[in-house]
């Protein structure tokens, strides 16, 4: 019983993917990162990004809206389950600076305990929607327990819906240490992918979460960082 458990333990440790172990071994001090972000998913185009992620061995991060969680389950837990980072963005994608306190509360509590509910993972990183944001919504981000992550720098491809312009202006905008700003749910973001990622792996640049950008410095609640 004890070799077929030890067994079925390596066979496990075997399965994990390739790019979760080389995200842990990733130390920013030395080498050329860049974190990837994406907002309002889970998306109907997630998992293509998901499967561009895999096969660049890539982490990035996913700030999930509470609501389209509860519309995509599956997809959530597997961005969770890939080795991404996951942080909230509100329930309803709500501008919360003209929000009573009470409600901007509510737009991340409840978030809060949806993603943790459906990933069994409770997020320490928040994005304002629109990224507008102030230091009441900071304060009460810290209450509940969340750190705030904005960006170095947006693509806008919400706005562009147009894969040329969109890999342009992601390769404009990477630098070391950099933190760009994309979107799950559109489609020409997703579609253009494979040659940004294969693109910024040319330039030496290792593709990591957040977190692991912020090299154990972080993320602390109601702190703003970027």
């Amino acid at each position: 019983m004890v070799i077929h458990a030890l067994l079925a333990a390596s066979l496990a440790l075997t399965a994990l993917p390739a790019q979760a172990a080389q995200s842990a071994a990733v130390d920013c001090a030395r080498v050329k990162c860049l974190a990837l972000t994406f907002d309002d998913g889970p998306g109907r185009t997630t998992p293509a990004l998901l499967k561009a992620l895999s096969k660049a061995r890539a982490k990035a991060t996913f700030f999930l809206v509470g609501k389209r969680v509860e519309e995509r389950p599956e997809v959530a837990r597997q961005i969770v389950a890939r080795g991404h980072a996951i942080g909230n963005h509100t329930y309803s994608h709500a501008s919360l600076p003209a929000h009573s306190d009470n409600d901007i509360l509510d737009e991340l509590k409840v978030t809060q305990d949806v993603i943790e509910e459906v990933t069994g993972r409770r997020p320490t990183m928040f994005r304002p929607p629109y990224g507008q944001t102030d230091e009441r919504v900071l304060g009460l981000a810290g209450q509940t327990e969340l750190a705030q992550i904005l960006w170095t720098d947006t693509t806008l491809d919400w706005s562009l819906r147009d894969t040329k312009k969109i890999k342009a202006t992601v390769l404009k905008a990477a630098k070391r240490d950099g933190v760009i700003l994309m979107h799950d749910v559109v489609p020409q973001t997703v579609q253009v992918m494979p040659e940004i990622l294969k693109e910024l792996k040319k330039r030496g640049y290792h593709l990591v979460t957040v977190p692991t950008l912020l090299r154990g410095k972080g993320p602390t609640p109601g702190e703003s960082y970027f």
